[in-house]
């Protein structure tokens, strides 16, 4: 079959899913720190040679609903978040298709379409994404009814730059970067994270950095976004997935923070496959080890 067409079959299929889910927008009215958006900056949406899905310049940010089957539904919910560098979101193997994984097991997923950094539609890119997943956290919570899921189940997922932005969130729940008048808890019941980009300290994954920060960061932002330096005795359960031989992501992110955890008595699992690079999302063709199985049965365990 000729490549072309084939992604053209793939791209159609993927955003026939997208359509067939309900989609929310992040915020109801002004969108905090934004710019005018220049006609030439267009959200795009495409699919990559790999046949995965990928979203580029997105400026108004959304929340995908993927609903549990009411007759399985164990009211947990998750908000996912893709990763992509902070320049795009991998939106289809580390966003739609785990949201389905979750459905399986009852659990209720949000696909978060973040905004990505960019000097041209925010006037200050450093915590604009930060309050996009409290607004997701507060969204979520709040009309936790309606999504018949429970307040107190609601956990946050990140791959890569996403693990990076789910593990900010993580840590600095209490600095509250948009309005919340109801005073509303951000703080997520548990995180899963898998290959994250944890430190801006230490096995710096520049790329990410750059996007978020700029060139030349302070020492002082590098410390606030590097969640190991900042979690405490009541951060929230997390679980850790990461390939000893990521050259992209180095395998010492994931270890730091679980190290951390650890020294503040917080609850952590990690696991760590011997290979698999970066990026495998929920497959690792180099393991029979199906590492969603284990975060599945941890949430069961812990009875989040």
């Amino acid at each position: 079959m000729n490549k072309s067409f084939l992604f053209t079959i793939l791209f159609a299929m993927s955003i026939s899913v997208l359509h067939a889910q309900q989609v929310i927008p992040l915020y109801s009215g002004a969108i905090p720190g934004a710019k005018p958006t220049p006609d030439s900056y267009v959200e795009n949406t495409e699919v990559r040679q790999n046949g995965t899905l990928s979203v580029t310049k997105v400026s108004i940010p959304t929340l995908t609903v993927f609903t549990a089957p009411q007759n399985i539904s164990t009211g947990t919910a998750v908000i996912i978040c893709p990763g992509g560098g902070y320049g795009a979101l991998a939106f289809s193997h580390e966003g739609i298709d785990v949201a389905k994984r979750f459905n399986d097991i009852g659990v209720t997923a949000f696909v978060l379409k973040y905004r990505l950094p960019s000097d041209e539609i925010m006037i200050d890119k450093t915590y604009a994404l930060l309050q996009d997943i409290e607004q997701a956290i507060y969204l979520v919570r709040k009309d936790c009814k309606k999504f018949n899921i429970k307040k107190n189940k609601i956990g946050v997922m990140g791959f890569s730059a996403g693990g990076h932005l789910a593990s900010t969130l993580l840590a600095h729940y209490n600095d509250t970067k948009i309005p919340n008048p109801e005073k509303i808890s951000l703080k997520p019941n548990f995180a899963a994270l898998i290959y994250p980009v944890i430190s801006f300290e230490e096995s710096v994954h520049a790329g990410t950095m750059k996007n978020l920060l700029g060139s030349n960061p302070s020492d002082e932002l590098k410390h606030y976004f590097s969640a190991n330096s900042n979690v405490h005795r009541n951060t929230s359960p997390t679980f850790l997935v990461h390939a000893k031989d990521d050259k992209s992501v180095p395998v010492e992110n994931s270890v730091m923070l679980s190290n951390a955890l650890k020294a503040n008595k917080g609850k952590t699992e990690m696991y760590l496959y011997e290979k698999g690079g970066h990026g495998f999302g929920l497959n690792n063709p180099t393991s029979d080890v199906d590492w969603f199985t284990l975060l599945a049965s941890w949430i069961k365990r812990e009875k989040l």
